[in-house]
């Protein structure tokens, strides 16, 4: 497998905890816009609520944005690499056939920031779900057709 310039600093000191809180980045293969494609965002956001459902996690809010997904949640079961790689793999199959694609969908590595003591789950909460504002996608969050939230923001 062949890595990206700066992606083997993406493993240094991850550590997998059950019970803290991350907050999860995920970016498509060459940074291709997939999820355009609403069913192929719909199919990230069920995997993800799938995968809850199974235990693996708690997922606090969740945005799928053109080329990335970004994701809040709560380690329940497992470690950070096994969350992502089931998320990733299951996401892959379903996407590449409903799109009649071939090949990688996601970048091998993902990003992972655990929420420490001093933030706030809220706001990082809200750093999620503001991205597509960010992007210039929308003006408000809540007209972006492709989030999750656990509690009314």
């Amino acid at each position: 497998m062949e890595h990206r310039k700066g992606t083997h600093h993406l493993r240094k000191g991850r550590v997998s905890e059950i019970g803290q809180y991350y907050l999860l980045t995920a970016t498509t293969h060459d940074k291709i816009p997939v999820f355009t494609s609403p069913e192929a965002a719909r199919i990230v956001l069920s995997s993800l609520q799938w995968l809850e459902e199974q235990g693996r996690f708690r997922l606090e809010a969740a945005v799928v944005m053109p080329d990335h997904l970004h994701f809040v949640a709560e380690l329940s079961d497992g470690n950070l690499s096994m969350l992502m790689q089931s998320l990733k793999g299951y996401s892959a199959r379903k996407i590449n056939e409903l799109l009649g694609r071939k090949g990688p969908l996601w970048q091998p590595q993902y990003h992972d920031h655990a929420i420490r003591n001093d933030e706030v789950l809220e706001e990082v909460t809200l750093y999620c779900l503001h991205n597509p504002v960010r992007a210039g996608l929308v003006q408000n969050f809540r007209d972006y057709p492709y989030w999750y939230c656990r509690w009314s923001v």
